[in-house]
């Protein structure tokens, strides 16, 4: 983990709660059980058809960002401009010790089946966190941490979030925050300036 991440939220999915089988279907998808690539092109398929893209497009830039290559070459995000905004505020803040990622907003995820490739798919294509008022299942919220992402939990009203789809939301010293243990993270939305939200991790470990 990165000492600091910026987060591009990929997914807003407001139904009370959001199952496995929306997450990743079943059925179709039954063939590539051996294919994790192929597999995740169908992740949120019948909730959110463009989640696969975007998010394919946060994984670019951070891979680009990993082998020092300019961002704003290898990516369509405005990501250089993201990280200008962010450094007026936070002096330290260099592509070297901020990583990318994508995460998804939802109310409830992870209800039903145990199915591990809810959240693997997710991580295949750049995935680092999921945002929810609550995880359905402690199975699901396990397998997001299992496979490296961060369960955050908000406690504001899903009609009333402090980001949006698209958004790009910037939490400093996570690295720290993770292993300090901290019951509330301070996150930003970044826009013309940043603006000061609330996250919570809750803990990591059974």
């Amino acid at each position: 983990l990165p000492s600091n991440i910026i987060l591009r939220v990929v997914s807003e999915i407001h139904d009370p709660v959001t199952t496995t089988d929306e997450l990743i279907p079943s059925g179709e998808t039954s063939s590539y059980r051996s294919n994790p690539l192929g597999l995740a092109e169908f992740t949120l398929s019948r909730k959110d058809p463009e989640y696969v893209g975007r998010a394919k497009e946060v994984k670019k830039a951070e891979e680009a960002r990993e082998k020092g290559e300019d961002v704003s070459k290898t990516s369509a995000l405005k990501l250089t401009e993201v990280i200008d905004t962010v450094r007026e505020s936070f002096k330290d803040v260099t592509l070297e010790n901020t990583g990318f990622g994508s995460t998804i907003f939802a109310v409830k995820p992870g209800d039903g089946s145990a199915r591990e490739q809810a959240a693997s798919c997710q991580r295949v294509l750049g995935g680092l966190a999921n945002i929810a008022n609550e995880y359905a299942t402690k199975r699901y919220r396990s397998n997001l941490i299992n496979w490296g992402m961060l369960p955050f939990v908000t406690d504001c009203d899903d009609r009333k979030l402090p980001f949006k789809n698209l958004d790009y939301i910037f939490i400093p010293d996570i690295r720290d925050a993770v292993s300090e243990k901290r019951e509330s993270i301070k996150a930003y939305t970044v826009g013309d300036g940043l603006r000061e939200f609330e996250l919570k991790l809750g803990a990591l470990t059974d």
